[in-house]
């Protein structure tokens, strides 16, 4: 009897258990209808805009089932449409690779976060021997950003496809003392990253391409992701394009050097491999757990450009809380792009978001920016439901 009522009662909760999921399934699935049309609804209102970006493409994973959607198209000449493989430039979120490279070292014991720009690179920046590692990667080192620098901007425009060496980067700012304004915690950097590179070259005797391939692409799977040193796109690129003065299409794809960017901002990938990474990175499957409890500490900082929510800074990373749930990531700007990607904390749910324009706080439509924003939160909710 009493195996009776052992199997009476496994197939009672058995009945409840199935009852239960029926009844979530029943909600949840006018939930994500509503969820999929307003995400829909958000991304046609961006293209719909008169000062929209000819195209965007948006592709969520949850779990193994991946969504990609589209609007407008990638290259203005032939009519193509956004494609999940569609190489782009990723701007700034090359910055989390560069994160992810560091926490790997990190978690071999080949550097330590609170090593010092002095301990590894002598001479190269001497004012700013006493900033470490976890400074730089979560940009509270106060290190003065060589993009900004008068200098780096008048040899940019004089020959935009020049190539300089991330030595050659860093002589723009290495004559400056690091430093915050009072009550400040946070300063969105490039020249943190250019440092970092080169602290993880010097401390592996590898260069930065070998070591992206030796501690994230392999190791994530990543086929079509480089980092280039020259204007060319691969075949079939998602083109980036930019309004002129009198408001018509400027294909930026190949304007700029990437090598201007290095390690701050030059890798070129794909939806489909972006989407790889921020799911690994996140996910914790890149480093150690006792590296990862390190980006457990934030400050308040957006990225730039901000992403959905409210956004505050950790190592090479960013969280983003939502209406629907946080996620962490990064975004990217660069001339002809705007980019957003991130993943939930268990790397399972996940979003990368690609704009062909750089439509961005300071730069194009002030209205499209702000719809952009509000797309991104809307992908999120997506991808998190």
């Amino acid at each position: 009897m009493a195996r009776v009522r052992q199997i009476g009662s496994i197939a009672t909760g058995a009945l409840a258990a199935v009852a239960t999921v029926a009844t979530a399934a029943a909600i949840a699935a006018p939930q994500a209808a509503a969820d999929g049309g307003r995400l829909d609804a958000a991304l046609d209102r961006v293209i719909d805009d008169p000062q929209a970006p000819p195209g965007l493409s948006v592709l969520i994973q949850r779990g193994n089932r991946v969504e990609f959607r589209r609007r407008g198209v990638a290259d203005l000449e032939t009519g193509a449409k956004p494609k999940r493989r569609s190489p782009m430039r990723i701007a700034s979120m090359a910055k989390s690779f560069n994160g992810a490279i560091a926490l790997s070292l990190a978690s071999k014991r080949k550097l330590g976060l609170d090593d010092t720009v002095g301990e590894w690179l002598p001479g190269v920046w001497p004012l700013a021997d006493a900033v470490t590692i976890r400074e730089m990667l979560g940009h509270t080192a106060g290190l003065p950003d060589y993009i900004r620098q008068p200098a780096f901007i008048d040899a940019l425009f004089a020959d935009p496809a020049q190539y300089m060496t991330p030595l050659e980067l860093i002589d723009f700012v290495n004559g400056l003392e690091p430093g915050l304004g009072p009550g400040e915690e946070y300063a969105y950097s490039d020249s943190d990253n250019i440092m970092v590179g080169l602290i993880a070259e010097a401390a592996t005797g590898k260069s930065y391409k070998q070591l992206l391939r030796r501690e994230i692409y392999r190791r994530v799977g990543l086929r079509d992701t480089t980092l280039p040193d020259t204007v060319a796109m691969p075949r079939g690129y998602m083109h980036g394009y930019d309004r002129n003065e009198q408001g018509e299409f400027v294909d930026q794809s190949e304007y700029i050097n990437p090598a201007l960017a290095w390690a701050s901002g030059g890798i070129v990938s794909t939806p489909v491999d972006v989407n790889r990474f921020f799911r690994a990175y996140v996910g914790g499957d890149l480093f150690s757990a006792r590296v990862a409890r390190a980006q457990d500490d934030y400050v308040h900082g957006r990225s730039s450009p901000p992403g959905p929510g409210r956004n505050d800074a950790t190592l090479a990373l960013f969280r983003y809380r939502t209406r629907c749930g946080t996620v962490w990531g990064h975004t990217g700007s660069y001339p002809g792009y705007r980019l957003f990607a991130a993943a939930s904390a268990n790397g399972r749910r996940s979003v990368v978001f690609t704009v062909n324009s750089q439509i961005v706080p300071g730069l194009g439509s002030p209205r499209v920016s702000g719809l952009i924003r509000k797309a991104q939160a809307d992908a999120v909710c997506q991808a998190l439901r």
